[in-house]
């Protein structure tokens, strides 16, 4: 007799089984990609898009090739944080923040950038706005609402955990006219200055449907380029090409304080989530967040910053450098109001420039390829590991300690490591 249960089953499997084993797909020009995170506020005395203009050519030559320019919008007046407020507290979706310069500024900023062979993304803030955006006003059924049915501020977590954001106000991805203004916002940007992508900040917080549906509509526009402020990996299944490689970055902020290189073999050994095949992850040492909040780069990696570095640009996923670590950003920058960066002669610039050089000339580095041996190097203080691809490889020895540390396993030529050292051999 039939086992309809059975047969059912077998059919789902068959039906789950091609979406299960799809690779994400993602635009040619980010196989090999860098990214390059711009703090337009802090980027110079000025803090202007004419300021970043001129920088572009320093940044190209350096092996950037996505610029990601945190939020470009006017920031709210209402419940403002500090002089000049956050970012993220955004009043008018479709303007410039006159901080910044005007329309015409950034456009002639993405004209330049495409000129020299870069791709422009700019950061989006679609969970919130500011208290004055006009939305507020024009559509209240848009926000979300308290218990007394009133649009209140933001609010993340629950119990001493709880997170206010007094600044902004949240809104309802339960209403489809939100939904279609919001993407309509997004394919302005794309059509008046031909911008080729978005960061999107606090991703998860939004539905995992809309992601999909705007993909689908950006996407016929031109291949856009979308990394989310987040680490879920549904969102990698269609709507993202990029998420946040959080639980790496905060194990190598643990590491870096006990030297102990085998929490980050563990790590690879054992990893946290699985991502749809040819998913990219974000490796980042800090971004604009964990600089102005959890710590400098000497305050996170004191004398191991650089072999921290090494590691983010060459284990599995993309790899982002922040507004001024090319000149060793050794600072707090200020979140709330002007604070320039120091450039000091842009010491570490080529230190980047052979990590990102490397990750554009070897296919073993792309940024799909998660394939990674985690190699023994029998010491404690140094990890190791090779990356394989099309008969290519890379295999990295970096030591996490402030003392010369000998590799001596077979599997491996035998080097002795400077202190903070590293060797990289590539084929």
């Amino acid at each position: 007799m039939l086992n309809h249960k059975l047969l059912f089953a077998a059919l789902a499997l068959l039906l789950l089984a091609p979406l299960a084993s799809a690779e994400v797909q993602h635009p040619a020009w980010a196989r090999n990609a860098t990214i390059y995170e711009v703090n337009v506020r802090q980027y110079s005395p000025a803090g202007t898009f004419a300021a970043v203009d001129q920088a572009l050519p320093r940044l190209k030559t350096m092996g950037v090739d996505i610029l990601w320019l945190m939020p470009v919008n006017p920031i709210g007046l209402d419940h403002r944080k500090g002089p000049l407020g956050s970012y993220y507290s955004v009043s008018d979706y479709k303007a410039i923040n006159p901080e910044f310069g005007t329309l015409d500024d950034f456009k002639a900023l993405v004209a330049h950038a495409h000129g020299l062979g870069l791709k422009v993304i700019i950061d989006w803030v679609p969970n919130h706005t500011a208290w004055d955006h006009p939305w507020v006003k024009d559509h209240p059924d848009w926000y979300l609402k308290d218990a007394d049915g009133k649009i209140g501020p933001v609010r993340f977590g629950s119990g001493a955990e709880a997170q206010v954001w007094e600044d902004v106000v949240g809104l309802d991805y339960r209403v489809p006219a939100l939904r279609a203004a919001m993407i309509e916002a997004m394919v302005f940007w794309i059509k008046a200055a031909d911008i080729d992508g978005f960061r999107e900040d606090v991703a998860s917080n939004v539905p995992t449907d809309f992601w999909d549906e705007a993909r689908a509509e950006l996407d016929k526009i031109k291949p856009v380029f979308l990394l989310a402020e987040a680490d879920k990996p549904e969102l990698q299944q269609d709507a993202f090409d990029m998420t946040y490689d959080w639980d790496f970055y905060h194990r190598m902020v643990k590491v870096a304080k006990t030297g102990d290189a085998r929490e980050l073999a563990a790590f690879f050994a054992h990893p946290p989530k699985v991502f749809p095949p040819g998913s990219y992850r974000m490796e980042f040492t800090t971004d604009h967040d964990e600089n102005s909040w959890s710590g400098s780069d000497t305050e996170l990696y004191g004398k191991a910053f650089k072999p921290f570095a090494v590691i983010a640009a060459t284990v599995p996923g993309m790899a982002l450098v922040y507004s001024g670590q090319e000149s060793g950003l050794d600072k707090r920058l200020k979140f709330f109001e002007h604070d320039p960066i120091a450039w000091k002669n842009y010491p570490l610039a080529d230190f980047y420039r052979s990590l990102l050089t490397l990750k554009h000339a070897n296919p073993a580095l792309a940024n799909d390829n998660a394939a990674m041996d985690v190699l023994d190097p029998h010491n404690a203080h140094v990890f190791a590991f090779r990356r394989v691809k099309d008969g290519h490889s890379v295999t990295v020895m970096v030591n996490l300690s402030g003392k010369v540390q000998a590799v001596k396993d077979t599997g491996l030529k035998p080097v002795r490591l400077k202190p903070y050292g590293w060797q990289i051999d590539a084929k």
